[in-house]
């Protein structure tokens, strides 16, 4: 009995090694991270402004317009949606090799994402200036 129960804590030893890795790993970079950090009191160096040589001018964080964000999302979303199409493409020889239609379904794919750059465009989503 005390043979099965060592084998069956052997099997679980892996497990608790990433358990206690993926416990003391982002521990100990927090740790090191709020004793030696940018907000670590006492040191002069790191509370200094400081770029290219020179004190900093004007706001620390300026403020971007929605408009740059808008545009930002809407790179992410068409981003997201090209990069569906890529295992499409790689595969598509395999597809045709074993006469599965999947043209029909990327052509509406294609379709709703078009409609949705169009419709994009008409309401002036990417235009910087209004």
């Amino acid at each position: 009995m005390a043979a099965a129960e060592s084998q069956s804590l052997a099997t679980y030893l892996p497990v608790l090694v990433q358990v206690i890795l993926g416990l003391s790993i982002p521990g100990g970079i927090l740790l090191v991270s709020h004793l030696f950090g940018q907000r670590a009191r006492g040191n002069y160096i790191k509370d200094r402004a400081y770029e290219c040589g020179l004190p900093s001018e004007g706001k620390v964080h300026p403020r971007f317009a929605v408009k740059f964000h808008v545009t930002a999302m809407l790179f992410i979303l068409f981003d997201i949606e090209v990069v569906f199409l890529v295992p499409w493409a790689l595969v598509y020889r395999e597809f045709l090799a074993a006469s599965v239609a999947v043209t029909g379904a990327t052509a509406v794919f294609l379709g709703v994402l078009v409609l949705g750059l169009v419709y994009e465009v008409r309401r002036g989503a990417l235009e910087w200036e209004k």
